[in-house]
């Protein structure tokens, strides 16, 4: 049986980590010592393993909480429930780099689009006139003009 302390240091994660997975459910001590202090065991470092591994490929605090209810019956649910949450947190993940990825498109278009010249001003800055515009313009901005054509060649 570990202490907080020890836990934590053989999980690699805070006392407070710990208290925290306490708090939301995550994490119940084994037991309690003479002295009223939390005791924790070889499965309670196996789950805190579990949960740090967990969040290491994304997932939330609630996917988590599900992933340990059903590991705790295992026998009682399918791989299929397990595959749902993780084919879910997936799809998420998907449509994050897509929107990234549309982000930086349009980033890149109007960054391109602008001389970044450090002793001309910004008063013809393409892409200060390309966000002013509306969010169409942004994603549009042509990439062979340089600040409007106001900058001076180098």
């Amino acid at each position: 049986m570990y202490l907080i302390g020890q836990l934590a240091k053989r999980s690699g994660v805070s006392s407070d980590t710990l208290r925290f997975y306490e708090k939301n459910g995550l994490l119940q001590p084994a037991g309690r010592s003479d002295s009223g202090y939390r005791l924790y065991s070889e499965e309670n470092l196996s789950r805190v393993k579990f949960i740090m591994r967990s969040k290491a490929v994304g997932l939330s605090l609630d996917e988590i909480r599900e992933l340990l209810d059903i590991r705790l019956e295992a026998s009682q649910h399918s791989c299929a429930e397990v595959k749902a949450i993780t084919q879910a947190k997936l799809d998420e993940v998907d449509t994050k780099i897509a929107e990234l990825n549309r982000i930086r498109v349009a980033l890149k278009k109007i960054n391109d689009a602008c001389c970044g010249h450090d002793d001309d001003n910004a008063s013809h800055c393409s892409i200060l006139e390309a966000l002013g515009d509306h969010q169409e313009r942004a994603t549009k901005a042509p990439t062979d003009v340089c600040c409007a054509g106001q900058c001076r060649k180098k």
